[in-house]
């Protein structure tokens, strides 16, 4: 039987010590490279239709395009000193639900908490930007190894999307905010993993319904977090193109899902346990407190326990536990993956709703400019 260790490496999926070793040890490097091991299929069948599920996704990929360089108010003066001070004086620094007496943060003030602020809205960003890179990359693969056409026309559709998403977080960054950092190293590792890996489905398990669907839950949150207007349409117009990437993956899954061997589904159950932890770690901001002076090993391991900071975290799961429910994963042969989201405490999402039955819902917020409606529906 395959154990936690085998999967990410550590025994115990919370070995805090183990996860602050995970580090970016080439951060000022430009270029990547990753054995893509994966064959080009063809498909001679050009028949639309064979899935309509799809075919009716892809008729919403076309009409839903939107240019990242007109749509978008760039005009819009944004203050990110403001910002994280009107976030400092409206909650207040971390301090406030946590004790940070023996970490050397007792002696931090508003100044400080602010500074941090500006940091971890940039270091936000940044790995936004990152992971959108990862699903620009990944989605090119899906077009390449789907060997359905209509899932191919749809992954088109969505290579488009992913590099408009790149381009405007990177320009975000570059002309509000004047700050980036470099990929976390969980997030580069789980790209990595999933670029690697030769079957088509695992593609699609990794990008659309797992690092997907929780970069959908957390724009939700930004979303309801902040006020900046250009910022609040940004991730408005984000996430409408979201929520049909991580529904093309539950369409296209479910179909397959369904004759997998038992052995077959375990391996599927255990590389979601794998980049469920690998994205819950990179949520600790080990890249910010570092460029802040705080000594991380005191710092992270009263962050990791705290029970307020660890709702957050799970909250994030709201879009990729119901999604892996639907495809069977949970439950399928003896229920591993269910046990192991048990675990990490983020099975209490299972009946929220998927995101295949949200798509329509946020492209009609996206029409409705000044209306806001519930972004983590149950």
């Amino acid at each position: 039987m395959t154990s936690t260790e085998d999967i990410i490496g550590r025994a115990d999926a919370n070995d805090i010590e183990a996860i602050l070793a995970i580090t970016n040890t080439d951060a000022d490097s430009i270029l990547h490279a990753v054995k893509d091991n994966a064959d080009c299929l063809y498909t001679w069948d050009y028949a639309k239709g064979a899935r309509p599920q799809l075919e009716k996704l892809y008729e919403k990929a076309k009409v839903g395009q939107w240019n990242g360089e007109t749509d978008l108010p760039w005009d819009t003066v944004v203050d990110p000193v403001q910002e994280a001070t009107q976030l400092y004086r409206d909650n207040g620094g971390m301090d406030q639900m946590i004790d940070f007496t023996g970490t050397g943060l007792e002696s931090w003030g508003e100044k400080e908490w602010i500074e941090f602020n500006l940091e971890a809205q940039a270091w936000t960003m940044s790995q936004f930007m990152h992971g959108e890179q990862g699903a620009l990359v990944c989605t090119a693969k899906i077009v390449e190894t789907v060997p359905w056409i209509d899932a191919k026309y749809y992954a088109a559709t969505q290579v488009m999307d992913e590099a408009r998403h790149v381009e405007v977080f990177a320009k975000y960054l570059d002309t509000k905010l004047d700050r980036r950092y470099p990929v976390n190293a969980h997030l580069r590792m789980l790209l990595d993993d999933i670029v690697e890996d030769s079957r088509w489905d695992m593609t699609y398990l990794g990008m659309q319904i797992m690092v997907e669907g929780l970069a959908l839950a957390a724009f939700g949150f930004m979303y309801q977090q902040t006020e900046e207007p250009l910022l609040k349409k940004l991730l408005r117009y984000v996430m409408s193109d979201e929520a049909r990437h991580v529904a093309f993956g539950v369409l296209s899954l479910k179909e397959v899902y369904a004759d997998l061997t038992q052995a077959e589904l375990r391996e599927r159950q255990e590389f979601a346990f794998e980049a469920a932890l690998r994205m819950r770690d990179r949520f600790l901001q080990q890249e910010v407190w570092e460029r802040m002076g705080a000594d991380v090993s005191k710092v992270l391991p009263v962050i990791f326990d705290n029970e307020d900071r660890r709702e957050f975290q799970h909250l994030l799961f709201t879009k990729i536990v119901p999604n892996c429910k639907k495809l069977g994963l949970l439950d399928g042969g003896d229920g591993w993956l269910r046990k192991r989201f048990e675990e990490i405490n983020v099975i209490q999402y299972e009946d929220w709703v998927d995101t295949a039955e949200e798509v329509d819902s946020f492209a009609i917020q996206r029409e409705l400019e000044g209306e806001d409606s519930p972004l983590i529906a149950r």
